[in-house]
């Protein structure tokens, strides 16, 4: 059984991530960025990053903006590299949100990739289509980004953003898939007797840490792709 303080935890910090993520969305209304992509990925970061997230883009991220008084110099390389990781990472937060509760709702979805005849284990065939959406999102983020950018045509912004992405996807999703793992099997399985169920918050909870940790897996990535130009400074 969850203990009631772990409940309690889970709940603060979910609704920790929506103010935040609130308040960003509030913001960038009066400061808007220039690239419109990342009006989304902040409020997005925010859900899983919280109070780190709403400090990051007040450092960092309102410096693109179109207010005069937003405007800095260039950031250092590392932190160009986080924002990288961070836009990236948001497509795949909202590809693994989507899957999740798709496969609670339509519990037949699981049977379809795989559960019962590939996976014993549900997580392991809905993780299949997390990573499908969060590819599609995660491209399509960095579709966005770089296709303005370099001003480019849709056929080569779709095969920029799949050379700039799909390391990065499936970088973040293996520290989110990796923390999930030791969570569900290692902590909660052998503690409270079962799994965290996803319409619980303790789910959503550790979702948010394995958000971190797939960012955490993706930034050596990120560093690479655009140490080399294939992924645009931010």
């Amino acid at each position: 059984m969850i203990p009631g303080w772990l409940n309690v935890l889970a709940i603060v910090s979910l609704l920790a991530g929506l103010a935040c993520a609130s308040w960003i969305a509030f913001d960038e209304m009066q400061h808007p960025q220039h690239i419109w992509i990342m009006n989304l990925v902040w409020p997005i970061t925010a859900l899983y990053g919280g109070v780190l997230a709403l400090w990051f883009y007040y450092a960092y991220g309102r410096e693109r903006t179109h207010h005069p008084a937003a405007k800095k110099e260039d950031p250092p390389f590392s932190v160009m590299v986080a924002k990288g990781a961070l836009h990236c990472g948001s497509g795949c937060t909202i590809g693994d949100i989507l899957a999740e509760w798709l496969a609670f709702f339509v519990p037949a979805i699981a049977i379809w990739f795989g559960y019962t005849t590939l996976f014993s284990e549900k997580m392991f065939a809905v993780w299949i289509l997390d990573f499908v959406l969060a590819f599609v999102f995660g491209i399509a983020f960095q579709y966005y980004t770089i296709k303005p950018m370099r001003n480019l045509s849709v056929r080569d912004g779709l095969v920029a953003a799949l050379k700039a992405d799909t390391l990065t996807v499936t970088g973040w999703q293996i520290g989110m898939y990796g923390l999930m793992v030791f969570a569900q099997f290692y902590i909660f399985r052998p503690l409270f007797g079962d799994v965290a169920a996803v319409n619980s918050p303790e789910f959503w909870f550790t979702m948010q840490i394995a958000m971190l940790a797939g960012f955490i897996t993706s930034y050596p990535v990120n560093w690479w792709l655009i140490k080399i130009g294939i992924k645009e400074r931010m």
